[in-house]
């Protein structure tokens, strides 16, 4: 198509252009690129999820940078992309499972969560008035059994055993597809996420390195000292 006529329908996140494409959503694609890399991978009783990010200066405080997040103590939520978008999507998670805690009674699983959420990012492609979210998430958890999820700028819910967002996702994923296998125990899949986020671009220390592991008895963010010694049983 010519660059003049894209310009017909790129401004506008519910116009699709003549080939069938929404530009503003791929343009949201680009931007969760663009984020520091996030794994997911579910074990045989958990879901693990590994998270790399550079602080932008060395007066931020680490521990105010945030990419892993608990959505009600027992799943767990990644997010990619622009920061205050993945803020918005873990806020709306975290009040739709609460939401479903008080009317229901019990636990909501990771499939209703990670729909919910794929309804609420979907409604931006179909409103005017608004953009797409420049952030993707990954929603996992034990609910009976370990599930993960992914969603996308286009608000689609995908379910994996292993995946990646954010920068360089595809070769990551391609990693995880060499490496993983089923019935993995928690720390084989700690030492997966851990190694597909491994590259010469990326130095894995406990401060660039966010990891948490999502079980039965609820979500558990590592410290500098469990991801240290993460990193130094994992071979590269």
């Amino acid at each position: 198509m010519e660059p003049n006529n894209q310009q017909a329908y790129d401004r506008g996140s519910t116009i699709f252009s003549p080939d069938g494409r929404l530009y503003q959503v791929e343009y949201a694609r680009e931007a969760v690129e663009r984020g520091g890399p996030t794994v997911g991978v579910t074990t045989e009783d958990s879901v693990v999820f590994a998270s790399y990010g550079n602080a932008r200066s060395s007066l931020v405080v680490p521990e105010s940078i945030e990419k892993l997040r608990d959505i009600d103590g027992q799943l767990g939520i990644a997010t990619a992309g622009h920061v205050a978008d993945g803020r918005r999507l873990v806020e709306y998670g975290r009040r739709f499972a609460h939401q479903e805690q008080l009317r229901y009674d019990e636990q909501p699983g990771v499939e209703t969560v990670s729909k919910a959420l794929a309804d609420f990012v979907q409604e931006s492609t179909q409103v005017g008035g608004t953009r797409p979210f420049g952030a993707a998430v990954l929603v996992g958890g034990f609910v009976e059994t370990p599930r993960l999820y992914g969603v996308d700028p286009s608000g689609t819910p995908t379910e994996w055993a292993a995946t990646a967002i954010g920068k360089d996702s595809g070769d990551i994923r391609e990693s995880l597809e060499a490496e993983y296998e089923t019935g993995l125990d928690e720390h084989s899949g700690l030492k997966v996420a851990v190694r597909a986020l491994a590259s010469e671009d990326r130095e894995l220390t406990s401060e660039t390195l966010d990891v948490a592991v999502t079980r039965e008895s609820g979500f558990e963010p590592f410290g500098s000292e469990k991801q240290e010694t993460l990193l130094e049983e994992t071979e590269f």
